[in-house]
């Protein structure tokens, strides 16, 4: 688990308080796939999950907590390798990122 946690907690460079934050605004709620119309995005409900994670104690996270540690690893990791040219300020491609709880213009 010990490399799974850290490999998440490197991936995702957003606090808590700021993905909630994120995750409040009209940006984060227009991006992503969804299932059917009007459905919250597949981002949007992997985002809420990854606040609850970061406010949780490493030893009280469960097997599938660790599972959506890697698949929020992976997401981002891919999605990174995508980066489209120019000024990605206002771009669905970073809207998307954050709301996996990685900010690319974070430093």
């Amino acid at each position: 688990m010990t490399d799974v946690y850290e490999e998440f907690r490197a991936a995702v460079n957003m606090t808590a308080g700021e993905l909630e934050k994120w995750l409040g605004t009209e940006e984060s709620r227009e991006v992503g796939q969804k299932k059917s119309e009007g459905a919250e995005s597949v981002g949007h409900d992997s985002g809420r999950k990854i606040v609850k994670l970061l406010h949780a104690r490493k030893g009280d996270l469960t097997p599938a907590d660790e599972e959506h540690m890697r698949k929020v690893t992976g997401y981002v990791h891919r999605h990174l390798a995508q980066r489209p040219s120019g000024d990605v300020k206002e771009t669905k491609w970073r809207y998307s990122l954050m709301n996996w709880g990685h900010d690319p213009l974070k430093k």
